[in-house]
């Protein structure tokens, strides 16, 4: 029970910020939601509302804490049957794994397209991936303040 709490809140945080920023729920993977937006400052956006909400609610819900990891990338997935494919969904999914609780990670192409944008970002330096070559630059997106 407590368990199904825990995910509907989930849930509700995650959805409000698809309402709030423009974003699309593509599927639910069971402990989290894969989601499109079609700017990606808005995906920057939407997850800082969902760590502070997140916040929020474990302020108010001290019992039962929410911790949610967020990747983000940038680039043009394949579209088949209303999901996502391809090596840009593939390098989302190694970054949300890099990732821990209360923290959000992007590319450096996410980084690059919302330069001079309001966001503050801290270098994580490079990242070996499954199926990447190279490592990967990451960068936190600093929310807290």
């Amino acid at each position: 029970v407590a368990a199904q709490q825990v995910v509907r809140t989930h849930d509700r945080i995650v959805r409000a910020a698809l309402t709030t920023y423009h974003g699309r729920e593509i599927k639910h993977t069971g402990d989290g939601i894969m989601a499109s937006f079609a700017n990606t400052a808005n995906s920057v956006s939407a997850a800082i509302y969902i760590q502070r909400k997140t916040r929020e609610s474990n302020d108010n819900n001290p019992q039962m804490p929410l911790g949610i990891k967020i990747g983000i990338n940038a680039g043009e997935p394949i579209v088949e049957n209303n999901d996502l494919f391809g090596t840009t969904v593939q390098l989302s999914a190694r970054i949300v794994d890099k990732a821990g609780n209360y923290e959000i990670f992007v590319s450096e192409v996410v980084k690059g397209i919302c330069a001079g944008k309001k966001y503050q970002f801290k270098n994580r330096g490079g990242s070996d991936m499954k199926g990447f070559d190279e490592p990967v630059m990451l960068y936190e997106v600093l929310w807290q303040s």
